[in-house]
């Protein structure tokens, strides 16, 4: 052999690394393989379920914006009704008050007529005792009568001087 290579020797090198090639293979590449696919698996698994997460959340995002909006809606209309309800309540006792105010007014007006109709009767008793008292000190009394003659003499006399 000119360059000093054995052919066996190589053989037995080249054997050497098939027989290493293939433990390696065994040992390193096919854990491996498999880790690395069960790792873009995991991954690809994770992202399929944050997209599903995701849509899931949009979907309930415009499931509550529209709970949220029907929520609004129901509280204006509650809000109308409330309002509504107050002005009738308002109304109601406003009228309410009225009445009253017309009974109290009527019922003062009856008890001031009646009080001045008692008033007017009791003046009217105590002119007729004054009366009374008047015409029989003047029948009566004579001091009374002849100053009521001089009084009607009198008038008489400055009735004629005019």
């Amino acid at each position: 052999m000119p360059l000093n290579i054995d052919v066996l020797q190589i053989l037995l090198h080249l054997f050497n690394f098939i027989i290493l090639f293939g433990g390696l293979y065994i040992i390193l590449y096919k854990p491996v393989r498999n880790f690395m696919e069960k790792r873009e698996e995991f991954y690809k698994k994770q992202d399929e379920d944050a997209k599903a997460g995701v849509a899931e959340a949009e979907k309930m995002k415009v499931e509550y914006e529209e709970k949220l909006k029907k929520a609004d809606e129901e509280i204006e209309a509650n809000r109308r009704a409330a309002e509504a309800r107050i002005n009738e309540f308002e109304a109601a006792k406003k009228k309410e008050a009225s009445e009253e105010a017309q009974r109290i007014i009527s019922k003062a007006k009856q008890s001031a007529e009646g009080e001045r109709e008692r008033i007017i009767a009791g003046a009217n008793e105590e002119i007729k005792d004054i009366i009374e008292s008047a015409a029989s000190r003047l029948l009566l009394d004579p001091d009374v009568k002849n100053n009521y003659d001089t009084f009607l003499d009198n008038v008489e006399g400055s009735l004629d001087e005019q």
